[in-house]
């Protein structure tokens, strides 16, 4: 009987600290409305040169692809 309360106890203990991250997560998201890490720079907004290139890039891509769809 003792074994089986151990393994428990043990089982439990695993199992705390396997879900502890998402806890505090969770914990730091509703601490700030909706905002678990304060006032950060949301990602796509600011200008940025390697942005700006992949998307010349894209478009280049593109309009080869239309070019080559409208001459076969």
């Amino acid at each position: 009987m003792g074994d089986v309360t151990g393994l428990f106890i043990v089982m439990i203990v695993i199992g705390a600290a396997a879900f502890a991250p998402l806890g505090y997560f969770i914990y730091k998201f509703s601490q700030k409305d909706g905002k678990p890490f304060g006032d950060i720079e949301p990602h796509g907004d600011s200008p940025s040169l390697v942005n700006d290139l992949a998307e010349k890039a894209i478009a280049l891509v593109k309009k080869q692809l239309n070019k080559n769809k409208k001459s076969s």
